[in-house]
């Protein structure tokens, strides 16, 4: 007997479709306690009213909890069945000048207006966001409910996660073929002994966050 998948629920949207919302924006972002690279969101919206939904993304739940093997098969899947869906990225600068945390929100801001501009006509009139302090989101006036573990809980949160990470998982193995040293590739820009090994031997890129503190830390070592 096949093993059954263990899928995120939609609890959440049918609670919001209950209340009369429609185009329902699940929003996520990935990357945010990496090294070095961009931080990345996504925002999907998908057709709460399908019967088959649940079916059609059987397996899909926290990007954390997949194998690259697994999120690269579903993103496809996801975007076939959203009714709507964006990205967004803040850049190693901004998060220099912000910190990570605002950086994170304007990657959100920015998937949130990516997925109007690529679906002319949408407009998201609910978000399920996984929680996180963004005022810059909140700002958009549409309402919306931060859920604590919303990645593992919530399907539209879930799918945002997986888009997400894997867009950033591509950026970051397309980088890695212009700086080969630092194996982006296999690390993605965490902090593991092999990129740690990489940045004691080569120092850091133009695409390290040297205001985290292992980087400000392997500076200082660097220059004392």
């Amino acid at each position: 007997m096949p093993r059954k998948l263990i899928t995120a629920a939609i609890d959440y949207e049918l609670a919001a479709w209950a209340q009369g919302y429609r185009h329902i924006l699940g929003i996520d972002e990935a990357g945010r306690g990496a090294w070095a690279g961009p931080v990345y969101a996504a925002a999907v919206c998908l057709p709460v009213n399908d019967p088959q939904l649940t079916t059609k993304l059987a397996g899909v739940r926290d990007s954390k909890k997949l194998t690259e093997r697994r999120r690269m098969k579903f993103i496809d899947t996801i975007k076939s069945v959203a009714i709507a869906w964006g990205v967004g990225w803040a850049d190693e600068n901004e998060i220099a000048k912000d910190n990570i945390l605002r950086a994170s929100c304007f990657a959100m801001v920015r998937a949130y207006e990516d997925a109007m501009t690529r679906f002319p006509g949408f407009n998201p009139d609910f978000m399920l966001i996984d929680s996180i302090k963004c005022p810059e989101l909140v700002a958009k006036e549409t309402p919306y409910n931060p859920i604590v573990r919303g990645d593992q809980l919530c399907m539209s949160i879930a799918a945002a996660s997986i888009l997400a990470k894997e867009t950033r998982d591509q950026y970051m193995r397309d980088l890695d073929k212009r700086h080969p040293e630092y194996e982006f590739g296999s690390h993605k820009g965490y902090g593991t002994k092999k990129h740690q090994a990489a940045l004691k031997a080569f120092g850091a890129s133009p695409h390290h966050r040297m205001t985290f503190s292992p980087l400000r830390r392997l500076s200082e070592t660097q220059n004392a």
